[in-house]
């Protein structure tokens, strides 16, 4: 099949225009470094590549080095019929640099180019006025006006590219290829063609004046982050009563119409009690996508990244660390391999290292069910602060602040990393833009779809299995069940966290992904309370009694210890080192345990 590739500098709107030109639901963030990827999708007869996006030829990064491999190797693809190159209207000269360079490397490697001036909605508003025509004659190739915000010439463009690419391709032509040459015609381009620079800096420099300020920006930076925490029990507390009841009505339907026997229980016990207690907390993970979204497409986040360069810095850190912290508060994965786009070995690698612990959205369900045991459900000016979600919030603090001071300690040490001189921190201010509602809606409700489908499955075997270890050999006497024998013998190891062998048999499934502690743990409270069933797990376990001490360490355990195996396996392909990855796995298990007993035994 033929190819298309799609190449272009960060933030120039280029993975929108490729999810609108294909209709895949990738997604699309306005920080550096986000498209760490290859992305492929079906456009018509042909396949169109989004290739990570790259500042210049002359890579900075480990990233930016893979991004510039796969353009070379496109280049040389005899099955690559055209190269689209994205130009930001708004940005026209740094969108100029990498484009005269992939159109000089296009044309000697026999590739036609074409240019998708996008964004160019903001040129409008800004009342700029371009000729298309001569713009296309001083490039050497076509140049169409598009805005994949806005789908502004969409159509046109897609129609054009469809029938370019069906051309014969144009013999290879040598081309001068030097940087200084290309950089000045760049620059003489976007003199004759481009917005002037101070018309497009005026309203951004205005905000970022307040944003940006040492004071007032760091207090809009902290409420945001309260903000953040906060609308996640806030925000969702209505959508998780509305599916929480809806669970609870279905359940008692489903088993009324089943009567009495092995098949209610299971599907009672080990359906709505485990399985159905994990998806409860589903639309807080929805809220988190929802609210890490609109800063990344707002432009805010870079902001975000240049406000915390310094703070960080005192850590062995780097301001471009805190993109994959942030991200890992949604899923460490990713997280851990936006992380490439930190130019230092050392703090790329510290950065990785603690990445598990910001709490990712697995915790989530965790979070939320020892939070309604343990705290009260008050809220305080007018409902805008819920003191659960202050709780919450200082979970999420204090799983940064425990990442800041392992990252101190491994920036001490002289044997992780390498020891060199790093590079000046340099960051491009992406344009403050509204999001786009539809990619951002689909993101959402993508993150949710994507959390059942990942965490669903392997919740659901672990339910069952737990559900027939605790039934039988004796119905549903969970204490003389075969789990029971099990939960006894290893219940030495969880009696100093002040808790007994239910929460041990739950916290050991869980080292194969973390939220299945809410399914187990509701499995099993379901089994063991099949006489009088309370639909709400939180009820359960506030009437079986745990005591606070053990509860607060509880959680402090699910922020510490590293219980993803996903997470363990991404780490090992991006260090390359087995031996590291599993002192992460002991030492974190060990601290959060730790962690876990001093709280029981000192609250009590």
């Amino acid at each position: 099949m033929k190819r298309i590739i799609l190449v272009g500098k960060p933030n120039s709107g280029k993975s929108l225009l490729f999810n609108q030109l294909t209709g895949l639901r990738q997604k699309v963030a306005n920080f550096p470094g986000v498209t760490v990827e290859l992305k492929s999708g079906r456009m018509g007869q042909f396949e169109l590549i989004d290739l990570p996006g790259v500042y210049s030829l002359q890579s900075l990064s480990r990233d930016e080095e893979i991004a510039l491999t796969h353009i070379r190797q496109a280049m040389e693809d005899a099955d690559t019929a055209l190269v689209i190159c994205t130009l930001d209207a708004s940005r026209l000269q740094t969108s100029l640099v990498l484009g005269l360079q992939i159109q000089a490397m296009a044309k000697a490697h026999g590739k036609q180019v074409v240019f998708a001036l996008n964004m160019f909605d903001e040129m409008q508003r800004h009342g700029h006025v371009i000729d298309l025509k001569a713009f296309e004659q001083a490039l050497q190739s076509p140049v169409y006006a598009i805005s994949a915000r806005t789908l502004y010439g969409i159509a046109e463009f897609k129609d054009a590219i469809t029938a370019l690419a069906t051309q014969a391709a144009p013999a290879p032509i040598p081309v001068d290829q030097d940087a200084n040459r290309l950089n000045n015609q760049a620059r003489e381009l976007a003199q004759q063609f481009g917005m002037q620079s101070s018309i497009v800096l005026k309203n951004q420099n205005r905000i970022d004046g307040f944003l940006l300020h040492h004071l007032s920006g760091s207090l809009v930076f902290l409420v945001i982050m309260f903000l953040l925490f906060q609308s996640i029990f806030t925000f969702a507390a209505p959508i998780m009563d509305a599916v929480e009841a809806g669970i609870g009505d279905l359940a008692a339907w489903v088993t009324g119409l089943m009567g009495e026997g092995m098949a209610a229980d299971f599907t009672r016990d080990a359906l709505f009690g485990g399985f159905g207690a994990f998806l409860v907390f589903v639309p807080q993970i929805m809220v988190l996508t929802l609210i890490i979204g609109l800063l990344e497409d707002s432009g805010y986040l870079a902001r975000a990244a240049l406000i915390c360069h310094r703070p960080l810095s005192y850590f062995g850190l780097s301001g471009r660390s805190f993109v994959p912290f942030l991200s890992a508060h949604a899923c460490a994965i990713p997280a851990i391999m936006a992380a490439r786009t930190i130019e230092s070995p050392r703090k790329r690698l510290i950065t990785m290292m603690t990445i598990p612990l910001m709490s990712c959205s697995a915790r989530l369900p965790v979070y939320g069910l020892l939070i309604a045991v343990l705290v009260p459900e008050r809220s305080y000016l007018g409902g805008l602060v819920n003191l659960q979600g202050v709780v919450f919030f200082g979970l999420y603090m204090f799983g940064i602040v425990t990442a800041l001071v392992v990252s101190s300690m491994l920036a001490q040490s002289k044997t992780i990393g390498e020891q060199q001189q790093d590079m000046p921190f340099i960051l491009e201010l992406p344009t403050y833009r509204f999001p786009h509602w539809k990619p951002l809606v689909r993101r959402v409700l993508q993150s949710g779809k994507a959390f059942i489908y990942r965490a669903g499955p392997v919740i659901f075997a672990v339910s069952v299995v737990l559900w027939a270890l605790g039934y039988f050999p004796q119905g549903s006497n969970l204490e003389h069940s075969y789990l029971g024998m099990i939960g006894h013998w290893i219940d030495p190891i969880f009696e100093p966290l002040g808790l007994d062998w239910r929460y041990g048999v739950a916290i050991l499934m869980s080292f194969l992904a973390r939220e299945v502690f809410v399914g187990a743990l509701g499995t099993l409270f379901g089994i063991d309370g099949a006489d009088e069933h309370v639909g709400d797990l939180a009820t359960q376990i506030q009437q079986d009694g745990l005591a606070l001490g053990a509860g607060i360490g509880l959680l402090l355990f699910y922020v510490i210890a590293l219980q993803c195996v996903a997470t363990v396996a991404t780490l090992r392909a991006e260090t390359g080192s087995n031996r590291l990855v599993t002192l992460l796995v002991v030492g974190y298990g060990l601290l959060a345990y730790l962690i876990a007993m001093a709280c029981a035994q000192l609250i009590g």
